[in-house]
C-alpha cells in the first residue's frame, strides 16, 4: 500500500505540470523513501502491452499546457459588426492598461489592438467595387491600385490607409481623397485655372482682411477667426486671404509676386489649393520680365547672362532646322524641357528664375551653347558654308550671327565685325545698296506701250 502511494505522488509530480508543489503529506519523507524514489526511479513501473512507452526525464516535461490556449482571446477576434467591435476594442484598452509595462502579454495586446481598429475601419469604409474613373467639378479622379503608400486625404485631412480603403487621384491637380469623401469636394479642380487662365496674382500679398470674408475660410466657408475660436484663421502670403486648418497646412511655396519684384525665394505659407496651383505653374513660362519689371537686369547680373544665352540659341535655330545632321542628332531636344527657349528671349516660368538664382540654369544653358556652336562652326561643313563674311573689312574667319565679336543688321540679317561695323557707319552697307538698287529702277522711265 505504501509503494502505491509513492508511485502514485511520483507519476503525478513528472506528469502533471500544473501541481509541481508538494501536497501537505509530502513535506518530510524518510530515509526509506527517498531510496524507494530513487528505486522507482531507475526501474519505471511495467506498462499493459499495447500501449506506448514514455520516458519522462527528472525535468518537468514541456507538454505546452503552460501557455493559455484555451481561454477567450482579449479583443473578440469573432466579431463581426461595428458595435462587437467597439466592444472589443474598449476591452483590450483596458487589458493593455492592466498588464506590466513592456511585458511580452502587453506587447501582444496592443498589436491584437491594432487589428481590431483596422477591422473595425473595413467595416466602416468597405473595399466594394469602385469606379476606376470619377469626374466630378472638372476633377479627373482615378483610383489608386497602390496598397502600401500612405498618404492624407486632402477634404477631411485624416490619413488614407491604402491597405484597406479605398482612395483616388485627380490626374490633373493631384488631388487625393477617400472615396467616402469624393461627394463632400466643393472646390473645382485647379488645372482648369491653368489651362484657361495661367496667369500670376503679382500683387504681394493682397491683404483685404477677414471682414471681407464675412470671417469665413475662403475655401470652405467655416467660421474662422484670428482668436481659434471656433477655428485658427491661417493667412495665404499668395492670395493674401485667410483659410481654415483642414485648407491650409502650412505648406511653404516661393511667393512669384516677391520674385519679379524683389527678387525674394523664402518660402511662405500657402493654402493647400495654392499650393497646388503654383506646383502646376512653376514650369509654364508666363512672366514677362521686360514688361513686368525691367529694372531686374540692372541689378541681377545673371538675368543678363541668360538673356544673351537665349539670343545666341534663336540665331543658332535657323542653322539647326536646315541642316539634316542636326536633325537627325535632334540637338534641338536638348532643350525639350525648357521649350520656350527656342521660341522667344522674353518669357520665364517661375522654374527659370529659381534656376538662375541657384546657379543652375547659368551651366547648363552655357553647356547647351558650347555643343551647338562647336555643331555649326567646326563638325558640320554644311553650317559652316552658311557663315559671313565681313563685307566692310573683307578679312579675317568666317562670321557668325551668334559669335560675340560681331554685329548683325536688324533689316537684312547681314553680320559684320563690331568694331568695322561702328566705326565706319550705323548704316549697314549691304541695306544701302539694295536701297540705291530700288532707287533706280523707280527712276527709269516706263517703256512706251504703243512703240
Amino acid at each position: 500500500m505504501e509503494y502505491d502511494e509513492k508511485l502514485a505522488r511520483f507519476r503525478q509530480a513528472h506528469l502533471n505540470p500544473f501541481n509541481k508543489q508538494l501536497g501537505p503529506g509530502q513535506h518530510e519523507q524518510g530515509v526509506g523513501e527517498e531510496v524507494l524514489d530513487a528505486a522507482s526511479e531507475e526501474i519505471p513501473p511495467e506498462l499493459p502491452p499495447g500501449e506506448p512507452e514514455f520516458r519522462c526525464s527528472e525535468r518537468v516535461m514541456d507538454l505546452g499546457l503552460s501557455e493559455d490556449h484555451f481561454s477567450r482571446p482579449v479583443g473578440l477576434f469573432l466579431a463581426s459588426d461595428v458595435q462587437q467591435l467597439r466592444q472589443a476594442i474598449e476591452e483590450c484598452k483596458q487589458v493593455i492598461l492592466e498588464l506590466p509595462e513592456q511585458s511580452e502579454r502587453q506587447k501582444d495586446a496592443v498589436v491584437r489592438l491594432i487589428h481590431l481598429r483596422l477591422k473595425l475601419q473595413e467595416l466602416k469604409d468597405p473595399n466594394e467595387d469602385e469606379p476606376n474613373i470619377r469626374v466630378l467639378l472638372e476633377h479627373r479622379f482615378y483610383k489608386e491600385k497602390s496598397k502600401s503608400v500612405k498618404q492624407t486625404c486632402d477634404k477631411c485631412n485624416t490619413i488614407i490607409w491604402g491597405l484597406i480603403q479605398t482612395w483616388y487621384t485627380c490626374t490633373g491637380c493631384y488631388y487625393r481623397c477617400h472615396s467616402k469623401c469624393l461627394n463632400l469636394i466643393s472646390k473645382p479642380c485647379v488645372s482648369s485655372k491653368v489651362s484657361h487662365q495661367a496667369e500670376y496674382e503679382l500683387n504681394i500679398c493682397p491683404e483685404t482682411g477677414l471682414d471681407s470674408q464675412d470671417y469665413r475660410c475662403a475655401e470652405c466657408r467655416a467660421p474662422i477667426s484670428l482668436r481659434g475660436v471656433p477655428s485658427e484663421a491661417r493667412q495665404c502670403d499668395y492670395t493674401g486671404q485667410y483659410y481654415c486648418s483642414h485648407c491650409h497646412w502650412n505648406d511653404l511655396a516661393v511667393i512669384p509676386a516677391r520674385v519679379v519684384h524683389n527678387w525674394d525665394f523664402e518660402p511662405r505659407k500657402v493654402s493647400r489649393c495654392s499650393m497646388r496651383y503654383l506646383t502646376l505653374m512653376v514650369s509654364r513660362p508666363v512672366l514677362r520680365l521686360r514688361e513686368i519689371n525691367p529694372l531686374l537686369f540692372n541689378y541681377v547680373e545673371e538675368l543678363v547672362e541668360i538673356r544673351k544665352l537665349r539670343q545666341d540659341i534663336l540665331l543658332m535655330k535657323p542653322y539647326f532646322i536646315t541642316c539634316k545632321e542636326a536633325m537627325e542628332a535632334r540637338l534641338l531636344l536638348q532643350l525639350q524641357d525648357r521649350q520656350h527657349f527656342v521660341e522667344n528671349d522674353e518669357m520665364y516660368s517661375i522654374q527659370d528664375l529659381l534656376d538662375v538664382h541657384l546657379g543652375r540654369l547659368g551651366c547648363s544653358l552655357t553647356e547647351i551653347h558650347t555643343l551647338f556652336a562647336k555643331h555649326i562652326k567646326l563638325d558640320c561643313e554644311r553650317c559652316q558654308a552658311k557663315g559671313f563674311v565681313c563685307e566692310l573689312c573683307r578679312e579675317g574667319d568666317v562670321l557668325f550671327p551668334f559669335d560675340s565679336h560681331t554685329s548683325v543688321c536688324t533689316d537684312c540679317s547681314a553680320v559684320f565685325h563690331r568694331d568695322c561695323y561702328y566705326d565706319n557707319s550705323t548704316t549697314c552697307p549691304k541695306c544701302a545698296r539694295l536701297n540705291l538698287r530700288k532707287q533706280s529702277l523707280f527712276q527709269e522711265p516706263c517703256p512706251d506701250m504703243n512703240a
